[in-house]
């Protein structure tokens, strides 16, 4: 084995479902029109079809989160480096605890979790989560917060829909 944990384990995988026993998991197709960069970002329903934020959307605009679907993904890819597929069913997160990565500010339990709609910039792409505002470029999502303050690598736990 090549892993080894010196000082902390980390806070989750994003898309890992963190506690499983209460959360609510929804079946949906993926648009091959617009493809998922990573597990565990904002989703939209359009035309019966989930697709990432794209730029544009309001806090009303969140249908769930992509699930990272364990144990199916490949063994050949590290964790938390999967491409979530173009075509097929994907897992939206309806209601629950999931680990996302956070890209920008200091998450806080009980913190609201924005999204970046606007803006993209480097290590801050759209659709991707943030704990701090950023002007027009984000927006609040509504029932969604944090948790904890995350770990090291970003990766924190948000709860949605409790």
């Amino acid at each position: 084995m090549s892993n080894a944990y010196l000082l902390r384990m980390p806070s989750g995988i994003p898309g890992d479902v963190s506690r499983k026993l209460n959360s609510t998991i929804e079946s949906a197709f993926f648009d091959s029109a617009a493809v998922f960069a990573s597990y565990g970002i904002p989703a939209k329903l359009v035309n019966g079809k989930v697709q990432p934020f794209s730029g544009g959307e309001t806090a009303a605009s969140l249908h769930g989160f992509l699930v990272r679907p364990y144990p199916t993904q490949s063994a050949q890819e590290p964790i938390g480096t999967a491409v979530p597929p173009t075509t097929g069913m994907a897992n939206i997160l309806r209601r629950g605890w999931m680990t996302v990565a956070n890209n920008a500010g200091t998450p806080a339990q009980g913190g609201t979790v924005y999204v970046r709609i606007a803006a993209a910039a480097a290590g801050k792409p759209l659709g991707g989560i943030e704990a701090v505002a950023d002007s027009t470029n984000t927006v609040a999502l509504t029932g969604v917060a944090f948790t904890n303050a995350g770990d090291a690598n970003g990766n924190v736990e948000i709860e949605y829909n409790i």
